[in-house]
């Protein structure tokens, strides 16, 4: 049991509220993801380096491990992470931030006994735009990562991606897939940097013996979730143009498939992953196997928001996968573990933060 754990939580709730009005959408879902792991608390006075943690996922995960008593170390160079999503924990005793690139970090010699290594630009948009900085995040990064974890015999977790399959042409898609991926395509910075993430995360645990995980995640979403700019993902753009009475932009017909997972849903298995043996060497795909299309992800947002907004189309994304929706037999076996949230429940949660940050 953590101790002072309701102390901790009710000052971090205080933070919370005096940081961000738009708190109180976030806190139900990290409350009971603590209460779930509480009773058999692994990460107690744990040292924990998160890359990336001031990102959407990374965030999240920084506010649980927080409360659960981790000391934690954030680093993020904020090129796509925002540093009020982590503010209401600055100042406590066992959170840093570290504002950094992965790929030249320091390493100052501190041990650690988790590192999970999260940071990457992850939207189409804008890893079209930096390229580069896409890849080097998930190689030469995840090489420093893995370094890192090495010299602590750390347990190490990369998240990669669904993007690993490319236009996958087994649905539901299991992980013995090896998927469909145009090395030299518009999208390959992405699909490719996962890729090779993966197989470096593999050969450190083949030749030193790393405690290594591997999550491949598919689409999420929910409270934090950017929609502005090249950082905007189908879910909140539709949403943030749904409260303005704007036109939702669906590229292409709409006629592709997506699987949405609701965030807290989402950092729940990365916890489970982290923590079961079982799940040692292993990539897991997590996600909801609900297949939705994209027009029909437009017309239900409308119609949760109440929106008046039309809905228009625009070209297609290059490349961009016909179906995507996960086989997650193998995370039900390992981490006892499938999505909680329909996709109704878990929209009306994003609208309702959408709704006050306004």
């Amino acid at each position: 049991m953590v101790s002072g754990l309701s102390e901790n939580f009710n000052r971090l709730l205080i933070a919370l509220l005096l940081n961000s009005n738009v708190a109180s959408v976030i806190e139900r879902d990290v409350e009971r993801l603590v209460a779930s792991l509480e009773e058999r608390n692994p990460f107690e006075n744990r040292r924990v380096l998160i890359t990336g943690g001031a990102g959407f996922l990374g965030s999240w995960l920084c506010d649980v491990l927080v409360l659960l008593g981790a000391s934690l170390t954030c680093l993020d160079d904020l090129s796509t992470g925002k540093a009020e999503f982590i503010q209401h924990l600055i100042g406590r005793k066992n959170f840093s931030f570290a504002q950094g690139d992965v790929t030249t970090y320091a390493w100052d010699g501190t041990r650690y006994d988790f590192v999970l290594h999260l940071a990457s630009r992850a939207s189409p948009e804008d890893y079209f735009e930096h390229p580069v900085e896409t890849l080097l995040a998930n190689s030469v990064g995840t090489l420093n990562m893995l370094e890192i974890a090495r010299k602590s015999d750390a347990v190490f977790l990369f998240t990669s991606s669904s993007e690993v399959y490319g236009n996958a042409e087994v649905i539901p898609t299991p992980e013995s897939y090896w998927g469909k991926v145009n090395p030299v395509g518009p999208r390959s910075c992405y699909d490719e940097g996962k890729r090779f993430g993966e197989a470096l995360v593999k050969a450190y645990a083949n030749q030193y013996g790393v405690d290594a995980r591997i999550t491949r995640i598919f689409n999420t979403y929910g409270p934090r979730l950017r929609e502005d700019g090249s950082y905007a993902r189908v879910v909140t753009r539709f949403i943030a143009q749904a409260l303005r009475n704007e036109p939702l932009t669906v590229h292409g017909d709409g006629k592709q498939t997506r699987s949405f997972c609701y965030v807290a849903d989402t950092i729940e298995a990365h916890l489970l992953a982290l923590v079961k043996e079982e799940v040692r060497g292993q990539a897991i795909n997590i996600g909801n196997p609900q297949e939705t299309t994209i027009l029909d992800l437009a017309k239900l947002i409308i119609k949760l928001a109440g929106s008046r907004s039309p809905i228009v189309f625009e070209k297609p994304r290059p490349e961009d996968p016909k179906r995507r929706c996960p086989d997650i037999t193998k995370a039900r076996q390992l981490l006892d573990w499938e999505p909680r949230t329909g996709l109704e429940e878990g929209l009306l949660k994003t609208i309702e933060w959408f709704k006050v940050l306004r």
